[in-house]
């Protein structure tokens, strides 16, 4: 029997009050109530402080470059399908310097958890603006405010043919771990973007700022395309949380027959033959 303290592991060098330390309870509450063995879990992240998040929890991890999370997630993936492949990066690692990844995977539809902290600013770097930062937010670089409109990726996640999307708020640690539970569950790409205070570096989008406008959606079909579209619009005064999206389709894995059977990851391997394909370039 996996508990969820099996997963958690050392101190953290997170800001007091950061909402990582919900996010990464959430998860570890998740992988044992699923009872995922820390062994059959792969964490894959990039660059910053929620990428940080492989260091504090025990199971396999992995920290690529800035922006390069999905890369080795996906490669891990397709090695070895018997591993639960997670993603968690913040919102500047997955939808900035990630942000090609972010679509051409949707597309490729591999088997994997994508959970993005999204606390609308770049945090390791001391608190310039993301591709998500509301319009008008005054940081040490934009000092006059942000001019761009934020990214929606969850409107561009759906338009683009995501089977599973989903919002949740580091501040609602039970729904936030049942929805990671569902997407873990989901056969195929599962995005959930987790709206996540940074009490250093955003003094907009604090915790009480959401707490007054985050609602939990009720009521709503998961396989109607047009109205999580209409859900994933909504932003200001109300921020709907929950899965918007949950529609399967084939996986990345699934149409190659090469990868079905065995795992690549532990079938034989024959120097020779790779000699005999390398002559061939010679």
């Amino acid at each position: 029997m996996c508990k969820a303290e099996d997963f958690l592991v050392g101190e953290t060098a997170w800001c007091p009050g950061c909402g990582n330390f919900a996010i990464r309870e959430a998860l570890a509450q998740a992988l044992s109530e699923l009872q995922l063995p820390p062994h059959r879990v792969l964490l894959c992240s990039g660059i910053g402080q929620a990428a940080k998040i492989p260091q504090y929890l025990r199971l396999n991890g992995f920290n690529g470059l800035h922006g390069r999370a999905l890369p080795p997630a996906v490669g891990a993936r397709i090695a070895n399908h018997t591993l639960k492949v997670i993603v968690q990066s913040g919102d500047g690692d997955s939808y900035g310097e990630g942000g090609n990844h972010f679509l051409h995977n949707i597309r490729r539809n591999p088997d994997l958890a994508h959970f993005v902290h999204n606390n609308q600013v770049y945090g390791l770097t001391k608190g310039q603006a993301s591709p998500t930062s509301e319009v008008g937010m005054k940081t040490p670089v934009q000092t006059a405010g942000v001019i761009l409109p934020p990214l929606n990726p969850l409107t561009l996640a759906l338009s683009l043919g995501a089977g599973f999307v989903a919002r949740c708020f580091s501040g609602e640690k039970e729904h936030l771990k049942e929805t990671m539970k569902a997407a873990l569950e989901f056969p195929g790409y599962a995005l959930v973007d987790i709206l996540q205070p940074c009490v250093s570096f955003n003094k907009l989008n604090n915790f009480a700022w959401y707490k007054k406008r985050v609602f939990i959606i009720e009521g709503h079909d998961p396989t109607d395309l047009d109205a999580a579209l209409k859900l994933a619009r909504l932003w200001g005064e109300k921020i709907p949380l929950g899965i918007f999206y949950s529609v399967p389709r084939p996986t990345f894995e699934e149409q190659h027959p090469v990868l079905k059977g065995v795992p690549l990851a532990e079938r034989p391997f024959n120097p020779a033959a790779l000699e005999e394909v390398q002559r061939e370039f010679m």
